[in-house]
């Protein structure tokens, strides 16, 4: 008996779907940054997780503060499974209570994490990081051929009209305040003389995003100031006469944390994804790409590596300054509304 198309059609379908493995019919959403950190944690997590369980990763690409807000509008019926944020909107998620724990059973390589990337409170761990980077003091080297070495360098005579630091519109621009009375050894809670000490200054621009820093070092609107490992790295990498040191002060740090998504729609293999990460080729590579500082013990990175990661070449994620986002988050309005009325006004 002749077979009728339709019946051949729907016959090979129908095998199709039987045979075919988990990935073509299930994917697994995460939350992640743009541009070339989007790149690395696709090509650092993201690949080997779907190499290792054929479930295909779908991101959506956004800021730490549009994911927060994502997850809390998706509250009840969430379609995010993982989502990277950065320390201080984590601390908000874990309060607005988008976020499940993140266990040793379900995420085996947590073990393996350093203690200070394990985010914990009363119900569990909330988030884990996947790599730290510092904002550290960055200059023009055909401007500055001998490398600063303090932060008090920025409020040199030679350099005025040339400087940039971050303002609070950055989300390293609070924590970076905090930084400075730390340094300064401002009376606790009081940072009337961080204020005073930065109405001093004479900057070519207070930046608001990571890119508007690049821009100002590329430019050479700006040949000395602030900016992230990352950042400053990536411009060395196409070429420019930029270099980056970490001052005798130190530098202010956090990290880049994965975080489970509550009542996500694939929770087992979002457990999956983080313990992937949490693996050292995975730490590794976000390292070798991102300049990370890797969050995994017993990372091994190459020497040209290890000179760019956020602590510097010799030092370890024990060097860094390392905020309490509860407290930088209870201060954040009363910052902002000062440096408004004060510096951005003046």
């Amino acid at each position: 008996m002749a077979r009728l198309p339709g019946f051949v059609t729907a016959s090979a379908l129908a095998l199709a779907a039987a045979l075919a493995p988990a990935s073509a019919q299930e994917s697994l959403h995460v939350a992640w940054y743009g541009g070339n950190w989007g790149d690395a944690f696709k090509a650092c997590v993201a690949d080997p997780f779907t190499k290792a369980t054929g479930v295909a990763v779908v991101p959506e690409v956004g800021t730490s503060t549009v994911t927060l807000s994502k997850l809390q509008q998706q509250k009840d019926a969430p379609t995010l499974d993982v989502a990277w944020m950065d320390g201080g909107v984590s601390e908000l998620a874990e309060a607005a209570g988008v976020l499940a724990p993140i266990t040793a059973a379900g995420v085996p390589n947590l073990k393996d994490a350093v203690p200070q990337a394990v985010y914990s409170n009363a119900k569990g761990t909330y988030a884990v990081g996947t790599g730290y980077y510092s904002l550290g003091l960055t200059y023009n080297t055909k401007e500055i051929p001998e490398a600063p070495t303090s932060w008090n360098d920025l409020w040199k005579p030679e350099y005025a009209d040339a400087v940039t630091i971050p303002s609070p519109a950055n989300s390293s621009g609070v924590p970076f305040l905090f930084f400075l009375h730390k340094i300064w050894n401002a009376p606790a809670g009081d940072f009337a003389p961080v204020f005073a000490k930065i109405k001093e200054l004479k900057p070519a621009l207070f930046f608001d995003s990571s890119g508007a820093a690049s821009n100002a070092f590329q430019s050479s609107e700006a040949i000395i100031g602030a900016h992230f490992n990352v950042g400053a790295f990536d411009l060395i990498a196409k070429g420019l006469p930029i270099g980056f040191t970490v001052p005798k002060e130190g530098v202010w740090a956090t990290d880049a944390r994965l975080h489970l998504v509550k009542n996500g729609p694939r929770p087992e293999l979002a457990q999956k994804f983080i313990d992937t990460a949490l693996t050292p080729a995975a730490s590794q590579c976000l390292a070798e790409k991102l300049y990370l500082g890797p969050s995994v013990k017993n990372v091994e990175v190459s020497p040209e590596t290890a000179a760019k990661l956020p602590w510097g070449a010799k030092g370890s994620v024990a060097d860094l300054y390392l905020l309490d986002w509860t407290e930088v988050n209870a201060k954040r309005a009363e910052l902002v509304d000062t440096w408004n009325r004060e510096i951005a006004r003046k």
